[in-house]
């Protein structure tokens, strides 16, 4: 993979080259140091890849802070400057069209097209750092969402129940332990009545980024702390030694599993399957989660992906709580993700299933966020009329 890593951001390296510096004739020494600029951030983005897997945070979660940041001002300028190299392109044609019609040397010509070029790619340039730096700022400031969910069938005795909903941390590689006290904080501040965890908390192995993980010991519910598995647990170290982890933090992890919980004198329960695309022996299993229940008792589910609750829905759950999708994290991505999930944020109906999918409090890859704003979700659970 980081081989994978390496050709791909140094053919967008040599391409960033071409449009920032040949495109626009930089004089020396100005282009010299943007070519040595692109390729220190080249490697910084390749630290950013490999630290929490291959390399320790404690070490270099700083350059890997800046490379995997590069990486979110690189979508913009390849974004910005690609349009900026067809309209260039566009009016290359137009001028050879208009000077062969008129018969006349295409010297001097073509200045317009270059200053174009030159003052586009300076504002493209500004545009994408300042984007980004804004975004890394958003970031870091996880919000309180509270959203109320009516629901058919919540037994009387659950009507109020506030669920705090926490998930994609993706702590190691550019977030340390300290961001993790900041959610849990938040967290316990809202005063839950249960703590819900949806996947993907961390960025790495075990040995190298666990410990970014142990404020989540702190963190207090009356009704308790429930987990279950995201498809990051299994990118980077064995998914179920990653949950045991979270058990030792006193996260009670469910595995393709179902607990009863009481509140007031009634009882719903609480299922758990592994993420969608889980490898074996961890694929999810939603009808074993379900096996042996009363049908009529209300149930919340609890899967790291949207899609998931098109099974849901079949099998009769009544509430799925997700994570996954960041919102999309930087605009316009998040357009791109209804391609492969049926919601992108907040509530939603799948089916017979209500869908509350968060944004998130943390960030994947860059430690950024535009137009996605992260989120500690907090919903307030109320009985609907039926």
């Amino acid at each position: 993979m980081l081989l994978f890593a390496a050709l791909f951001f140094a053919l967008i390296t040599f391409w960033l080259h071409r449009r920032l510096v040949r495109a626009t004739g930089l004089p020396r020494p100005w282009s010299v140091v943007t070519d040595v600029l692109l390729v220190v951030l080249w490697a910084l983005t390749l630290i950013g890849v490999a630290t929490g897997r291959i390399l320790d945070p404690t070490w270099f979660r700083i350059p890997a802070f800046i490379g995997l940041t590069w990486m979110a001002a690189v979508l913009y300028l390849v974004l910005g400057l690609a349009i900026v190299a067809v309209i260039s392109l566009v009016l290359r044609l137009f001028n050879r069209l208009v000077n062969r019609s008129r018969n006349i040397s295409g010297e001097g010509t073509d200045r317009p097209r270059k200053t174009f070029v030159r003052v586009a790619t300076a504002v493209v340039v500004v545009g994408a750092l300042a984007t980004t730096t804004y975004g890394v700022f958003e970031a870091a400031r996880p919000q309180i969402v509270t959203q109320q969910v009516n629901l058919a069938g919540l037994p009387d005795g659950f009507d109020g129940t506030r669920v705090v909903l926490i998930s994609d941390l993706h702590v190691g590689p550019a977030r340390s332990a300290s961001f993790t006290r900041k959610v849990v904080d938040e967290v316990n501040a809202q005063r839950p009545d249960l703590i819900v965890i949806a996947g993907d908390l961390t960025d790495g192995t075990i040995p190298n980024v666990g410990a970014d993980l142990a404020p989540l010991a702190g963190l207090s519910a009356p009704l308790g702390v429930f987990g279950v598995s995201g498809n990051h647990e299994f990118y980077s170290d064995d998914g179920g030694a990653w949950l045991d982890e979270w058990e030792r933090l006193g996260v009670r992890t469910l595995r393709n599993q179902r607990v009863e919980i009481e509140r007031d004198g009634a009882t719903i329960d609480i299922a758990g399957i592994q993420d969608y695309t889980a490898p074996e022996p961890y694929e999810p299993d939603l009808p074993a989660a379900l096996a042996g229940r009363d049908p009529q008792r209300f149930v919340l589910l609890l899967a790291h992906e949207p899609r998931q609750a098109l099974e849901a829905s079949d099998l009769g759950v009544d509430m799925q709580v997700s994570g996954h999708t960041h919102g999309g994290q930087i605009w316009p991505i998040r357009y791109l993700v209804p391609l492969q999930q049926p919601s992108v944020e907040g509530l939603d109906t799948i089916g017979n299933t209500t869908l509350y999918t968060t944004r998130g409090a943390g960030a994947w890859g860059p430690p950024v966020r535009v137009g996605a704003p992260p989120e500690i979700s907090v919903l307030e659970l109320h009985r609907a009329d039926d």
